[in-house]
């Protein structure tokens, strides 16, 4: 298997591609739009990002036989698609910072980061529909309906203070895991990919996206703000029950379960009582159970790989992304 510097070694001509890509789409789209609008997708677009989605789709796409340059272009759709996603979380949350730097919400204002992110959720449509074709569209669509449905149970479960580990895991996969499926998949299909094949790495990208997300839960409480680029402890502040504090609650005696669904109820406990949440959290196990639970997504994606040859350096790279995800700070 690829050892994970040595990926992002293998991996740095792929994003230098991509975002050369995007810098290019964003050019040829400043002839027609509005000056403020190309400001804002360079900003937004051009600031950072592990670009961990286009990548998936060109990598399976390769794995399956396809090796037209176009595979760049059809890859910065999940890369739009998922700023859109940012900058409208970040108008939600009203989050002050993203990647590091002041959030296209915080920089440009409410009104500006919502339009932007439309634009982008409709220009990586036309992307997928002019380099997929139906299907693929038909794909994309349908990961672009269960993210916001995803936002919508999440939402419904803020309130939600005894939800279970299936609660959450079913909000995750609207979010995130069928997201990052619809990105593997999608690069299958413009390959020359068969349906078991087919299957196998969208299978793969729903189980990756199932552990990326939990470890991004993680990193919320455990995390380097340095690193991350957003400030520990956002998900908590902003009622979002994520797996370790629901591990937590369910493993807990009933004075700290008690403890813990008074802070989680109240807003300004909730932003005092930070290291009181994480070291009950800690008390009961629930970053390590959050961490087992991750392992055992990334194990099951890496299994969705066995009908490919190993031999393949597509697949040593994408069982590579799966510890990647595991051991991943940001």
């Amino acid at each position: 298997m690829v050892e994970i510097t040595t990926l992002l070694q293998v991996l740095q001509k792929d994003i230098k591609r991509v975002n050369e890509t995007i810098s290019q789409d964003i050019d040829e789209l400043e002839t027609v739009h509005d000056d403020q609008l190309i400001e804002i997708l360079r900003y937004g677009l051009l600031g950072g990002g592990k670009r961990i989605r286009p990548l998936l789709t060109i990598i399976c796409g390769r794995l399956c036989g396809y090796s037209a340059d176009d595979i760049f272009k059809l890859a910065t759709a999940f890369e739009y698609l998922h700023a859109a996603t940012l900058f409208h979380d970040d108008v939600i949350d009203q989050a002050n910072t993203r990647r590091g730097q002041p959030s296209v919400y915080k920089a440009y204002g409410l009104d500006a980061a919502i339009l932007a992110g439309d634009f982008l959720h409709a220009r990586s449509m036309e992307i997928i529909g002019t380099y997929g074709g139906v299907e693929c569209l038909k794909i994309f669509c349908r990961a672009t309906s269960t993210i916001a449905n995803g936002e919508f149970l999440q939402l419904r479960n803020t309130k939600n203070y005894n939800q279970s580990e299936e609660d959450y895991l079913q909000t995750i996969e609207g979010k995130t895991a069928l997201f990052i499926s619809a990105a593997t998949e999608i690069g299958a299909m413009v390959g020359s990919a068969d349906k078991a094949q087919r299957f196998a790495l969208a299978e793969y990208g729903r189980n990756l996206g199932y552990g990326f997300q939990i470890v991004d839960d993680l990193l919320d409480y455990q995390g380097n703000a340095d690193k991350t680029g957003k400030a520990t402890g956002n998900d908590l502040i902003e009622g979002k029950m994520t797996l370790p504090l629901i591990l937590a609650i369910h493993q807990a005696d009933n004075e700290d379960r008690q403890r813990l669904l008074t802070i989680v109820q109240d807003k300004k406990e909730r932003e005092e009582s930070f290291e009181e949440i994480y070291n009950l959290i800690e008390k009961y196990n629930g970053f390590q159970l959050t961490r087992k639970k991750a392992e055992y997504f990334i194990k099951e994606a890496i299994r969705n790989l066995q009908g490919f040859s190993n031999e393949n350096e597509n697949i040593s790279i994408l069982k590579a992304l799966g510890e990647y995800v595991l051991a991943r700070e940001k």
